[in-house]
């Protein structure tokens, strides 16, 4: 078909492709019936489309939403049916959105309301923990039984106790078992309480000896006449944590030596802390090492000096007695010389004074006597104690004390900048290695007498340092560049399905396409139309001009497309005579 000069369709003689229908609407292909018509109709491809685009459309917001998916953390795990139910109801009344993990065991919600809604929980006393405390006391029924009521007064015991154990950072979860035996008004029939306790630990934690024994004494004190002997602790792994028997093979208990940490730490603490305002922070390291006495001693002594003279000696006691009879003619043994006078003296009758000093011990002390004097009827007796000299001393050696200290201290090269600006390290002098020492036996309470050792060197410290993570390794960059290409993958995506899908079969529908294309035609044929003229010779208008295969390519495009243009709007315009035009060259007329 051709298109004649006035606008009028003509047939070629060329025929038609065999077996092919015009439809009613202007299109050519095969005549077909049902749904597989429709869908080659105009109509139907129309309505294909927008069921194509309305697929992009939910697909490319399923993708976002996906992206937007919310995170579910864990809000509380391993809880007691009841608390569940609580916690359900809890979190329906604060519109907060929950599930449950894989085995019920945990209830998940929203990653950003995790701790707000812990924290509401909390205030409403939830979870519970599965132990019930002395409000079991609080719903007493009238009739209840003695029996009934001890065992329900067990119950919130263990409770309470197991409430508290759970206090404690490193547990998770404890259980009390208590063994109350009957009172029993016989001697020999009473029996001792005993408990047991049953800790579920947080993973990675454990408890040291101290923290055992702090629980031990805890529920001793906690349940009457119950000796810490009699308190059991296992773990979850079945291990016994309350095991007394055991005891350290050096012989010092845990709070012993904490105590020798404390100390040794204390004392490298003072040490650095005096040393860097002079050498820098990091260039001072020290360590030191106590040697402790923890045995206890007493000692008691009683000493005795040497006599003293009795000038220095102290007079404890003096007892004095005289007596005189007075002058008498006759004195003397009866008989002839009595009668006669008293003889003159030829000498004085004087003793010496006796030197006082106790010579055996348990002598309260010397007595002194002096013997009478008598000249007529006259007699003196002085007797004189002196104290015994003797120390009693008492001695109490405490447990812990230093018998020995040893320190050793290491300092950096000085670092100091020459003259061309560089960084040189550089050791101490000698007066300042000294002034160090000093600092360091004042800081550490040196004594010699003791055998305590201090060795401070000074060296340059070894400058291999780690080498640093690089950014791609390090975990925060990892988190960021996940986040960022997730977000990069959407926009991906998303632009894909719009440039790629959604937009030209938009494009199809409203007939965008259809006038683009049209547009390139006709911007086709003017170029086409211009290259002619281009190539149009005035002066001789009966010449040939030869077209490169491309230019003729490209006017022989233009020309069809014209032609199909003129032909779709006389179609539009007259149909009739376009199918008259059809019928004719199906029947080769």
């Amino acid at each position: 078909m051709a298109v004649a000069a006035d606008g009028t369709l003509t047939s070629d003689s060329t025929t038609a492709t065999e077996g092919t229908t015009p439809g009613e609407n202007g299109s050519s292909g095969p005549q077909r019936s049902g749904i597989v018509g429709y869908a080659q109709s105009t109509q139907g491809r129309r309505v294909l489309l927008m069921v194509a685009a309305a697929a992009v459309v939910a697909l490319m917001i399923g993708i976002w939403m996906w992206s937007q998916k919310t995170e579910y953390r864990v809000l509380f795990s391993n809880f007691s049916d009841r608390d569940g139910g609580a916690i359900v109801a809890s979190l329906q009344q604060m519109n907060v959105p929950y599930k449950y993990s894989e085995g019920g065991t945990a209830i998940l919600v929203p990653e950003t309301m995790v701790h707000d809604a812990r924290l509401k929980l909390a205030a409403q006393g939830l979870p519970k923990g599965g132990n019930v405390g002395f409000e079991l006391m609080e719903n007493q029924k009238l009739g209840v039984s003695q029996f009934l009521e001890q065992v329900n007064f067990q119950r919130a015991l263990e409770g309470e106790l197991a409430r508290s154990i759970q206090s404690l950072s490193a547990v998770q979860a404890a259980r009390v078992h208590l063994a109350l035996p009957k009172a029993s008004v016989f001697v020999r029939d009473q029996q001792k309480p005993t408990a047991s306790v049953i800790l579920s630990l947080y993973p990675g934690r454990m408890l040291d000896a101290q923290q055992v024994s702090a629980i031990v004494h805890l529920v001793a004190s906690s349940v009457p006449e119950l000796s810490p002997k009699s308190v059991t602790i296992v773990d979850q792994n079945g291990n016994l944590l309350s095991d007394t028997t055991k005891q350290p093979a050096n012989g010092l208990d845990p709070t012993q030596l904490k105590y020798v940490q404390d100390l040794q730490q204390d004392i490298v603490k003072r040490v650095e802390s005096i040393i860097a305002p002079i050498v820098g922070n990091g260039n001072v390291r020290a360590e030191a090492t106590a040697d402790v006495d923890f045995s206890r001693s007493e000692q008691a002594a009683e000493t005795y000096k040497p006599n003293q003279t009795p000038d220095t000696a102290a007079v404890r006691s003096k007892q004095s007695s005289e007596s005189q009879n007075g002058n008498s003619s006759t004195s003397g043994i009866p008989g002839a010389l009595t009668n006669q006078p008293p003889a003159p003296a030829t000498a004085p009758i004087v003793n010496p004074p006796v030197a006082g000093a106790a010579g055996a011990a348990g002598a309260a002390g010397q007595a002194a006597t002096q013997p009478t004097t008598s000249t007529g009827t006259s007699h003196k007796d002085a007797t004189i104690n002196y104290e015994v000299d003797k120390t009693v001393r008492y001695v109490q050696q405490p447990m812990g004390g230093v018998k020995r200290l040893t320190v050793a201290v290491v300092v950096n090269y000085k670092r100091t900048i020459d003259q061309t600006g560089k960084i040189v390290m550089k050791p101490l002098t000698e007066a300042e290695r000294n002034q160090i020492s000093d600092l360091v036996k004042e800081a550490m309470g040196f004594n010699k007498d003791r055998g305590d050792s201090l060795n401070v060197v000074n060296t340059q410290f070894s400058s291999e340092l780690e080498p640093e993570l690089p950014l791609w390794k390090q975990p925060d960059m990892i988190q960021m560049a996940k986040e960022i290409g997730k977000y990069v993958l959407l926009a991906a995506v998303l632009l894909y399905l719009y440039f790629g899908v959604l937009r030209p079969i938009i494009w199809k529908i409203t007939g965008r396409e259809e006038r683009e294309a049209k547009a390139r035609a006709e911007a086709e044929a003017a170029a086409a139309a211009a290259a002619a003229a281009a190539m149009y010779d005035p002066d001789n208008p009966d010449a040939i001009v030869e077209l490169s295969p491309e230019a003729a390519e490209l006017d022989a495009r233009a020309e069809y497309k014209q032609n199909l243009e003129t032909v779709k709007l006389l179609a539009k315009s007259d149909p009739k005579l376009v199918a008259s035009i059809v019928k004719a060259w199906v029947n080769n007329e």
